[in-house]
């Protein structure tokens, strides 16, 4: 029997990347449950490989004509909606076997916050005795939204380290409920009771991770155990897309270094971790704390091996040579640099400094030390131009780089969510709040960012070709459609998931978008068809990439 069960939900969307969805948030909480006399344990409906195709949901259906048939070529997009991970009913019956007072429900992300309200109604079913509390970023910022689904009786806003142990103390003793930091709850008058987001007011004070209770055989990279770590929480800047900054209310705050390495340790000396992604807003912008973090991991894990990343975004000004060569020391592989735009204009609407200087220096540093780029631009945020956003892509063509293209969606929290609200452009559904459902349709337009999407993987492949130095350096006559061009895709199709096959598929619907600026799929079973795109962004796209040598 278990005193309190956190369970982290499944995922419904296109894709997952199975290295961020390690419940570190969880294994937080669990271990200052743990300090506090409670036993504990994590139910991670994430993690399996086990997935099934499932019907779009109805709001999602304008997607069919832009995923609608499957693509095989480097050029394709998305096309089944997938369940990732356990069953609703299989959650549901693993609570009940627990026998847990208390089950904390994990909803990050207000895309996949269905998933999390559908676990809640499951536990309830199955375990109707126990009381559920949920928790993130989602019902931290819409609490009452989240009170109205039955299943749940109680949200923690903010840090949950600090507030889970006070909710199940204060229901263990009957204590009063308006007493817990971050509480949210239906009051007796049927208006919800909503106390202000928790805050652990000192970081190294905590226990580290319960990285024990996390299911480590399946978070694997390269045949190594994979680790996810925080140096840092929070950020001062106050970009207007980002519901983490200096504008959600959250403290930026550093942990110490020795607090730092000593997770590590656990994580690489005992769970025999090799991948560690920094998951932290803005890890680098203490110059001096951060080399100081640097100097001690190479100090400590020279030996290990280590690979490391910061997935979440490095911001370009924060990084100079010194600090770029400290970090390949230390083991990171590649640099992940938040661009944002290159439109002043764009900048001064994100709250965000053109880092063009900077963000060349980097990749200059980076390609000496032979270390890969991803360089991220944001595409279809309101009153963003989509020909803005191709110049900002027709920038990174230039640059060794690869394109990392982020459709824009509205985050609750940030000052971008209460525009949108304000101007009538939320979608009705919270389930349309990701990138790869394009959820605003504005000043760029859903077939435009769709477009520019595109746009960002055909440059991808570009890139990853050797240097085509002459037109016939192509495999095919570039005329769209050729004989030859069309046998050559059919014979290839049957073998498109090996990567020669793919890419010489590529080759060939290369040379004919180059040609007739179309953006073509391939079926796997060899039949060529066009993707609806935005023909002028198209037009202007290969223009540009042919008038600059990136192909010649």
């Amino acid at each position: 029997m278990t005193d309190i069960l956190l369970i982290q939900p499944p995922v419904r969307d296109f894709y997952i990347t199975a290295k961020r969805t390690i419940p570190y948030g969880l294994a937080c909480i669990a271990s200052s449950l743990d300090r506090q006399g409670f036993s504990v344990d994590i139910l991670d409906g994430s993690a399996t490989s086990r997935s099934r195709v499932i019907d779009l949901p109805p709001e999602m259906a304008c997607l069919d004509a832009c995923y609608g048939r499957a693509d095989v070529s480097p050029f394709g997009l998305f096309h089944h909606y997938r369940h990732f991970g356990a069953g609703f009913e299989h959650l549901g019956k693993k609570a009940k076997e627990s026998g847990a007072f208390l089950v904390g429900v994990s909803s990050l992300f207000t895309a996949y916050a269905d998933e999390a309200l559908t676990t809640a109604e499951a536990v309830k079913r199955f375990h109707p005795g126990c009381i559920v509390v949920l928790g993130g970023h989602h019902p931290t910022h819409l609490p009452e939204k989240v009170l109205e689904c039955p299943a749940v009786d109680y949200v923690l806003r903010g840090e949950g380290e600090q507030s889970m142990p006070e909710l199940a103390r204060a229901l263990k003793e009957k204590s009063d409920l308006r007493n817990v930091p971050g509480i949210a709850f239906r009051g007796p008058s049927g208006r919800s009771i909503v106390n202000p987001p928790a805050a652990v007011p000192d970081l190294d004070r905590q226990p580290l991770p319960a990285f024990r209770l996390l299911n480590r055989r399946f978070y694997r990279r390269n045949g190594r155990g994979s680790g996810v770590v925080t140096a840092s929480r929070g950020c001062p800047m106050r970009c207007s897309y980002c519901s983490m900054g200096g504008s959600s209310g959250i403290t930026y705050r550093k942990r110490s270094v020795e607090s730092v390495l000593a997770e590590m340790e656990e994580l690489v000396y005992t769970f025999g971790t090799g991948f560690i992604d920094f998951e932290d807003e803005n890890i680098s912008l203490d110059r001096r704390w951060f080399l100081c973090l640097l100097d001690g991991i190479n100090e400590r894990f020279a030996a290990a091996d280590l690979e490391l990343r910061a997935m979440n975004g490095l911001f370009p000004p924060t990084l100079d040579d010194e600090i770029i060569r400290r970090m390949k020391e230390a083991g990171f592989t590649a640099l992940n640099l938040s661009l944002a735009s290159t439109c002043l204009e764009q900048l001064a609407r994100f709250r965000r400094p053109d880092v063009r200087i900077s963000f060349e220096n980097a990749l200059r540093c980076a390609r000496r030390l032979g270390m890969h780029a991803v360089g991220y631009i944001i595409v279809g945020a309101p009153h963003q131009a989509a020909f803005d956003s191709l110049a900002d892509l027709l920038y990174l063509a230039g640059l060794p780089v690869i394109a990392g293209v982020s459709v824009y969606y509205p985050s609750p929290g940030s000052a971008d969510f209460s525009l949108c609200s304000d101007a009538g452009l939320l979608p009705e559904k919270t389930s349309l709040l990701r990138s790869t459902v394009f959820p605003i349709s504005h000043t760029t337009t859903r077939e435009e960012s769709i477009t520019l999407l595109r746009l960002g993987r055909i440059l991808n492949f570009i890139k990853s070709l050797p240097p085509l130095r002459q037109p016939r350096s192509l495999p095919v006559d570039p005329v769209p459609c050729s004989t030859d061009g069309m046998k050559a895709i059919e014979r290839l199709a049957s073998d498109a998931r090996t990567p020669t096959a793919r890419r010489n598929i590529g080759m060939i619907l290369l040379a004919w978008f180059l040609h007739d600026c179309r953006v073509r799929g391939v079926t796997p079973d060899g039949e060529v068809y066009e993707h609806r795109v935005s023909e002028p962004l198209c037009r202007m796209f290969v223009q540009a990439v042919l008038r600059s040598g990136v192909v010649r």
